[in-house]
């Protein structure tokens, strides 16, 4: 469990990727639909998600982030990006919106932004609130966000589902680089999942070796006599593909680096303050959806 504020402490504000537990919701709850015939099982899944959340961690600041469409500016440079994850069901499609209406009226403030991914408004909500002095933890069970976590502990990712907090010594540990490497990383093994290509023949092993012993892409030498002393098989093949691969790689590392700076993304540690759920927003949108018993969770309401 996340640690819990305490009042002599700095806030700790919750950014919680949306995106993820939408998915999560669709394939683990049974179809349901609202009397008007729109589907409602992720909806549904997601609520109870959220409202336990937020009912388990003492949560006093927080936010949600969702991805505005399925392409972002990634796709502009890259268009491959993401391509083989193909459409969203059918069903999954207008529920993307009803769970963002759910979360503000349950209180929660909601961002998305055309172009960008929810990995972008995290990274830039993170910035801001670590500036105001506050501490982040950023819910997710995505890897790449490994980048946002800080030294010095003001930033951590926690995943729900494994109950598990990631910290610096953490992402070394799981992936064998500092933090700010996990861009470096991912452009050296690629992203399956983004479909991101690897350098070939570089492993997760092979280049966390690199990485920690040249640190960044452009620093690892082609001449494989530089390898000498770093623990791995076959140093001078090493060296030729990601030599070779160079450009591709930082291409790679260029697409997996989070967005820090998004236009027009402001907050402040008094707009992301949880004050409870909007009463007269929660009954009409619950009877709407034809939800019964749900609104008896909710442990706070305004006011």
């Amino acid at each position: 469990m996340v640690r819990r504020p305490d009042p002599q402490e700095r806030p700790l504000v919750h950014l919680i990727d949306g995106h993820v537990y939408v998915f999560r919701a669709f394939y683990a709850m049974p179809d349901m639909v609202a009397p008007d015939g729109t589907p409602t099982g992720a909806t549904y899944g997601f609520a109870g998600t959220l409202l336990k959340y937020l009912a388990e961690h003492a949560v006093t600041h927080a936010a949600l982030c969702f991805d505005f469409a399925m392409e972002s500016f990634r796709n502009e440079v890259f268009p491959p990006y993401k391509a083989t994850r193909g459409t969203p069901p059918e069903d999954l499609v207008p529920q993307f919106g009803l769970c963002a209406e759910v979360a503000r009226a349950l209180g929660v403030p909601v961002f998305a932004r055309e172009r960008y991914e929810a990995d972008d408004l995290l990274a830039t909500l993170a910035a801001k609130l670590v500036s105001q002095e506050a501490d982040v933890v950023v819910v997710t069970s995505d890897k790449d966000l490994a980048q946002l976590v800080r030294e010095d502990a003001s930033v951590v990712l926690y995943d729900l589902a494994r109950d598990a907090t990631l910290d610096a010594s953490g992402v070394r540990a799981r992936f064998g680089v500092d933090p700010e490497q996990i861009p470096d990383y991912l452009g050296l093994v690629g992203d399956a999942v983004d479909n991101l290509p690897g350098v070939p023949g570089v492993g997760p092993r092979t280049a966390s070796a690199a990485l920690r012993a040249f640190r960044a892409i452009e620093g690892i030498p082609a001449d494989p006599r530089a390898w000498a002393g770093v623990p791995v098989r076959g140093a001078a093949r090493l060296a030729r593909a990601i030599d070779h691969h160079r450009e591709q790689a930082l291409r790679v590392r260029e697409l997996a680096t989070v967005e820090r700076e998004v236009p027009g993304v402001r907050c402040g540690l008094h707009s992301l303050a949880y004050r409870g759920a909007y009463r007269d927003r929660v009954s009409p949108l619950f009877e709407r959806l034809g939800w019964r018993g749900i609104e008896a969770r909710i442990a706070r309401w305004r006011g």
